[in-house]
């Protein structure tokens, strides 16, 4: 429903366009025109008795505004019930005050100008006489330019904020208009943009239109698909034959029971979407993805305005903008009083300053001795300080001095401990290969042993058959033959025995060959530890290595070096002294 300041306002502008005079008064036939033409339009009826009752008692002359207004609200508006067109009452108003400025050259046509004015209106002040102020016409004014598809241009409007200032910073009606239609923040743009751009801003502010465009929807009864114009309100949606808006073919109202959301793929048609309300519903296909996601998103924002009982938002933008201005405006008065407040008791302050003066005119002259002892105070003081200042400046050098010299340390302890990290992992992979190579060394001792435990027992086996050998040899003569033939035979063997022998003293000596190379690697990496284990002697000593024991003389027989203890070679060499000593060993 519309509100009463919104009627009020072009009403006003039609009761001052009667005002030829400008004297607030208008005669009672012109009121009494004017209270029929209202009626008429605001669809009430109309008594002409109550306009005689009235002003029974102003029989004579013209009437001033401040007695019209209790006939207007009492007898008009009071009645009003909603069910009115309101842009009638714009255009009726709009017919009468148009008139006096018939003659008032603008690059705008008179439709346009009549967008501007009921733009005005709906921006303007709600006191009287009505103006617009400089924020709403910047919002109007972006708007304007946003539809037009240009840029601001913040310094032009800048400039004309300045000169404006000696306007009290608003415009009145007609102000407004010949700004329009002066093309001053439009130069440069053609007749028919600058009309579209008034009219696309009219239907948003004033026709409460949200988004408007072709679509294809889907009729209900025969299942077709037809290019409609839709409007969007804020409470509705309609959509009409073309959008010369001629013939409505049918609307949706919303309500916070409404949805809306989208379709997939079907009959052939894409970008579907549905807007489902409690009565019925309207399947509508978009141009394209994003056109649909614009309409779907502008459906829902209505629909949830709905459920939190808001109005548009181009209303309610305006409201937060006037509540904006009255919080700046109470500010302003408050900063008004104060300051008033503040001269009164600056006032007061000023006459006590002058009775002050005097005094301090007396005690000018105990000042100026004061002052002189101060000087020479201030004076001993400023050398004590700046004696103070130096040598703080030199205790500061000295500190910067130290701390370049402890950063310079810190670099150095910081590189030598890189250094001794990498020694260290250095020193665990020589370690690691020392290591390595005493586990060689163990597998090669185990290898010789078996081989000299091998060569042992053919040994003793070799020593047996020659006992038996010389046995046989000295039974009987008539057993030589037969010992003859053993005897070959175990030479056979024997020959093969000492075959065996020479092959496992070839493997003995590969053997000693592999140990010889073990023991360099070993002596190499023993070397090696030892030349970290001085580095690290040479750091400080950080690191201590676990040396092995010192390792006794090896004793070096035939059969390799360490082959038998001392005694167990003691014992060898006896038993073959007792075995070469013996009678019949000539073999």
């Amino acid at each position: 429903m519309v509100h009463r300041d919104e009627i009020l306002k072009p009403v006003w502008h039609a009761f001052a366009a009667l005002d030829v005079d400008r004297t607030g008064k208008v005669s009672k036939s012109q009121l009494k025109v004017l209270s029929q033409n209202l009626c008429t339009v605001l669809k009430i009826p109309h008594k002409t008795s109550d306009l005689e009752e009235h002003f029974k008692d102003d029989d004579e002359g013209p009437v001033s505004t401040q007695g019209y207004m209790p006939y207007l609200n009492r007898f008009i508006l009071d009645k009003v019930q909603g069910n009115f067109d309101f842009m009638e009452l714009n255009r009726m108003c709009w017919t009468l005050c148009s008139r006096k400025k018939a003659n008032f050259s603008m690059l705008i046509s008179d439709n346009d100008a009549f967008k501007v004015w009921c733009i005005f209106n709906f921006l303007s002040e709600e006191h009287y006489p009505l103006v617009i102020v400089i924020e709403e016409i910047e919002y109007f004014l972006r708007k304007l330019i946003e539809a037009i598809g240009s840029d601001w241009n913040e310094g032009r409007f800048v400039d004309y904020k300045a000169q404006l200032s000696a306007k009290k910073n608003c415009l009145r009606v007609w102000e407004l208009i010949e700004l329009v239609g002066m093309s001053y923040f439009t130069k440069g743009m053609e007749r028919q943009t600058i009309s579209m751009g008034i009219n696309e801003v009219f239907q948003e502010l004033i026709l409460n239109i949200l988004k408007q465009g072709y679509m294809t929807k889907k009729g209900h009864k025969r299942k077709n698909w037809t290019e409609r114009w839709f409007e969007l309100r804020p409470d509705s949606l309609s959509y009409y034959e073309s959008e010369d808006l001629l013939e409505q073919k049918g609307y949706i109202l919303l309500d916070r029971h409404c949805s809306v959301e989208s379709l997939p793929e079907k009959d052939g048609k894409k970008n579907l979407f549905i807007v489902k309300s409690a009565e019925k519903s309207l399947e509508i296909s978009a141009p394209d993805k994003k056109k649909r996601q614009e309409w779907i998103q502008a459906v829902q924002d209505c629909i949830n305005r709905l459920r939190h009982g808001l109005s548009a938002p181009h209303r309610e933008a305006r409201q937060r903008r006037k509540e904006l201005r009255s919080r700046l405006q109470a500010e302003q008065d408050q900063i008004e009083g104060r300051m008033k407040e503040l001269q009164l008791a600056n006032e007061r302050k000023q006459s006590q300053l002058e009775a002050m003066r005097k005094n301090l005119e007396e005690a000018a002259a105990r000042a100026a001795m004061e002052e002189q002892r101060r000087i020479r105070t201030q004076a001993d003081l400023q050398n004590r300080y700046r004696m103070d200042l130096e040598r703080e400046k030199m205790v500061r050098m000295q500190m910067e001095e130290q701390m370049v010299q402890k950063s310079s340390e810190m670099e150095q302890y910081l590189q030598r401990m890189q250094e001794l990290e990498d020694m260290y992992r250095r020193l665990e992979e020589a370690l690691e290969e020392e290591r390595q190579s005493r586990q060689d060394e163990e597998a090669l001792r185990k290898l010789q042993a078996r081989l000299l435990e091998e060569e042992v027992s053919k040994r003793a086996e070799l020593e047996q058959s020659h006992l038996q050998q010389q046995l046989a040899m000295s039974q009987t003569q008539m057993e030589k033959e037969q010992l003859e033939n053993q005897r070959l035979e175990q030479e056979r063997t024997l020959q093969a025995a000492m075959m065996q022998l020479e092959s496992l003293e070839r493997q003995r000596q590969g053997a000693l060959e592999q140990y010889e190379e073990v023991t360099k690697k070993l002596e190499q990496a023993t070397n090696k530890t030892r030349s970290w284990k001085d580095k690290v002697a040479r750091h400080e000593g950080l690191i201590r290595l676990i040396q092995p024991g010192n390792k006794c003389p090896q004793k070096m027989t035939n059969w390799g070096a360490a082959a038998f203890t001392e005694t167990e070679l003691k014992v060898r060499e006896r038993s073959w002294q007792e075995n070469k000593n013996k009678p019949g060993n000539a073999l």
